[in-house]
């Protein structure tokens, strides 16, 4: 029997690890969200009575019976200081699929963005916001040194974790590098880059296209730098300054989301 690659091997035990894991969101929002998922599995639901009343409707439609707890004896294992608002819901993490099903570009300019090394939850979490409202396709982002699913990154998703792709695979360069062969132009945000950010992706307004940003301070990973098709800045005014990681994510989408939208006043009627 051929052995198998070490890529196969470890996709298959990121599979097995996470289908053992669970996740606590908390929060009246996050939970609501969750609560409306069909592609949730959910296992465990505590509420007080207070968040019970607020979530009476999504609760009777997810067929859960909650347990109703006093808001000081509400023990479930999350952060102490976590604002739960009195709702936490215990639940396996979402499966979306490979970025090869997720991202395929069926005829559209699909639009992605991959993550090197961001690793904070709060970051990832108004990541995957901004991603929803500008309507990209998946948020890529590689099992080790980037933030998994949890409570508090769903809080501050508020909502967008249980609609927006967030893809964890095992090898961001591969990852790019399917991308790549699927027609995406791929393009990485850098503060010394010789390109601006909205000529620079303009250039590939009619390819399916992947942003990727890397951790705040070191930035893309020497590999994945090469991967890329081009680098771009976003331009400061004087020269200096920066934005962390989800503002600049941001402004790359929105940037690249103007380049493919047709003018205003073109648009069929």
């Amino acid at each position: 029997m051929a052995k198998k690659p070490g890529w196969a091997i470890e996709k298959e035990r990121s599979k097995r690890a996470g289908s053992q894991e669970t996740v606590w969101l908390f929060g009246t929002h996050a939970v609501r969200d969750a609560l409306r998922n069909p592609r949730r599995e959910k296992l465990r639901l505590v509420l007080t009575r207070n968040a019970a009343d607020r979530l009476a409707d999504e609760v009777s439609a997810s067929g859960m019976t909650p347990e109703i707890v006093e808001p000081r004896k509400f023990s479930v294992p999350i952060d102490p200081q976590s604002v739960h608002q009195g709702a936490a819901l215990e639940a396996k993490p979402l499966e979306w699929g490979s970025v090869s099903e997720v991202c395929a570009p069926q005829g559209e300019t699909r639009l992605v963005l991959a993550l090197d090394r961001v690793s904070d939850p709060h970051n990832v979490g108004a990541i995957l916001r901004s991603a929803e409202v500008f309507g990209a396709t998946a948020v890529i982002a590689p099992h080790r040194h980037s933030a998994p699913e949890t409570g508090a990154l769903a809080k501050t998703a508020s909502g967008a974790l249980e609609r927006q792709p967030y893809l964890r695979i095992p090898n961001l360069a591969n990852a790019l590098g399917a991308l790549k062969d699927m027609g995406y132009a791929v393009v990485g945000l850098d503060g010394e880059a010789e390109h601006d950010l909205a000529p620079g992706v303009a250039d590939f307004s009619n390819r399916p296209l992947a942003l990727v940003l890397g951790s705040e301070g070191p930035g893309m990973r020497e590999l994945t730098r090469k991967l890329c098709d081009r680098h771009v800045k976003i331009p400061s005014a004087g020269g200096f300054g920066s934005l962390n990681v989800s503002n600049a994510a941001a402004v790359a989408l929105f940037a690249a989301v103007q380049t493919r939208r047709p003018p205003r006043g073109t648009e069929r009627e």
